[in-house]
Formats: C-alpha cells, sequence, structure tokens
C-alpha cells in the first residue's frame, strides 16, 4: 500500500483532532474543522459509531500520526504483545522509539514525515554509524547524531537557531554542541501528544 500524498488536514479532521502532520509554521489546527468529518456533507448529527468503528478509528489516529503503514503497524502490535506489561503502552513506547520519531523529538524537523526523509537520505548516525532506516528501533543508552558530513549544510546550522528553545521529553537528553542526544530512558505513556485510548487497539486486533 502506498503512502498517503493526499492533504493532511483530511486526515486530522478524519480522526478528530491535530494529528501534527504539517510544521508548526503551517499549523491545520486553525483552518481544520476537526468537529466534522471531510466530505460534503460531513460527519450524520446524531449518529452513534458502533463498538468497532471506535476501534478503527483510533487505531488509524495512532498510525497516522506516526506515519506507519497498517502491515507496518500490524508487525509493532504482534511484537508488543510478545512483550511484558499492557499491550497497548508496549505497542505506544515501541512507535515513539523510531529513529524518525525521535529525530523529530529533538527539533530537527516540523514533522516526523520531514524527519523521515532526513533519514532516508543518510543525514543521520546511530551510535556513531549512518544509518538509512526511519524505523529502526532505539534503545536506552543510543546516541543519535547528525552524521558529519551533513554538519556543514546550511539546513542544520540554521536548525540549531531554531533548536535553542526545544523542549524534548524527559526520555531523551538534546545535545546541541554534538548535533544530537541521547536516549536516557523508554519512553512513558503520557509522552504521546494526542488524546487516545490505546485499549480500543487492543480490542481492535482482538476482536
Amino acid at each position: 500500500m502506498a503512502r498517503y500524498l493526499g492533504p493532511k488536514a483530511k486526515l486530522s479532521r478524519r480522526e478528530g483532532t491535530d494529528l501534527f502532520l504539517k510544521s508548526a509554521r503551517r499549523s491545520i489546527s486553525d483552518k481544520a474543522k476537526f468537529d466534522s468529518m471531510p466530505g460534503q456533507h460531513g460527519r450524520t448529527s446524531g449518529a452513534r459509531t458502533s463498538d468497532y468503528g471506535l476501534q478503527l478509528r483510533e487505531k488509524q489516529k495512532v498510525r497516522r500520526f506516526y506515519g506507519v503503514q497498517e502491515r507496518q503497524f500490524r508487525r509493532y502490535f504482534s511484537e508488543a504483545s510478545r512483550r511484558k506489561g499492557m499491550t497497548g503502552e508496549q505497542l505506544l513506547s515501541m512507535l515513539e522509539s523510531r529513529l524518525d520519531n525521535v529525530i523529530y523529538r529533538f527539533g530537527f524537523a516540523d514533522s516526523r514525515a520531514q524527519a523521515r526523509q532526513l533519514v532516508r537520505h543518510g543525514h543521520i548516525s546511530l551510535n556513531g554509524r549512518r544509518t538509512n532506516i526511519p524505523s529502526a528501533l532505539v534503545s536506552v543508552g543510543d546516541k543519535i547524531t547528525v552524521y558529519e558530513t551533513s554538519r556543514s549544510k546550511t539546513y542544520f546550522k540554521d536548525r540549531l537557531q531554531v533548536m535553542q528553545s526545544t523542549r524534548v521529553p524527559a526520555w531523551l537528553s538534546l545535545d546541541l554542541a554534538a548535533m544530537g542526544g541521547s536516549v536516557v530512558a523508554a519512553p512513558a505513556r503520557e509522552d504521546v501528544e494526542i488524546p487516545l485510548n490505546e485499549q480500543l487497539i487492543v480490542e481492535y486486533y482482538n476482536r
């Protein structure tokens, strides 16, 4: 299945919340009407969504938030279900630990899509080794930096100025001097930016 290339505001409207799919400079939260579905008539007033519909929407919301394809998302769920602890929380922890998400969290990109592009173009190093795999999962102790030959590029020089005010989550440590940072803890449930009920996703796959 090809990656979605249509209007990003449409996806946020479909899920009823800002999915942070566009950069802060072009925020869609003002123009997107999250209380109505995309399309000519929008959401039908008074219509009750089935349990399956609620579960599906929650799954789609998280999948689109992290920019993950359906097959890949299912693999994440299968792995999360084998880990110790709550399956839903393990799933979110894995998604937060994706390299493209970490680059976005550090502030090197305005969106996860842009972060994926930076990784794919070989601008990022993981533990000293250049990588082009956005879905690589980081672990506690890992160090993520801009690749040495990319540091002189205008984009990253300008980006460091923007990142002076970046607030990273507690599980990450940002080192501007090193043009990167490290993973100091596993992502916590409260680190997820959007309101969601991960138990509905568990119910969707266990139905």
